[in-house]
């Protein structure tokens, strides 16, 4: 039995480009999901 494929896209601050990456991908019907870091200095 294969296991399901899942995906978890990271980016600084969740600044979209994440979110954008998981929708096209669940969009191909994969689990996605997204997250997001902060730097603090």
């Amino acid at each position: 039995m294969d296991k399901p494929v899942k995906i978890l896209f990271t980016c600084v601050e969740n600044a979209a480009r994440s979110q954008m990456a998981e929708a096209f991908t669940r969009l191909l019907g994969v689990e996605a999901m997204s997250t997001g870091t902060l730097i603090q200095l």
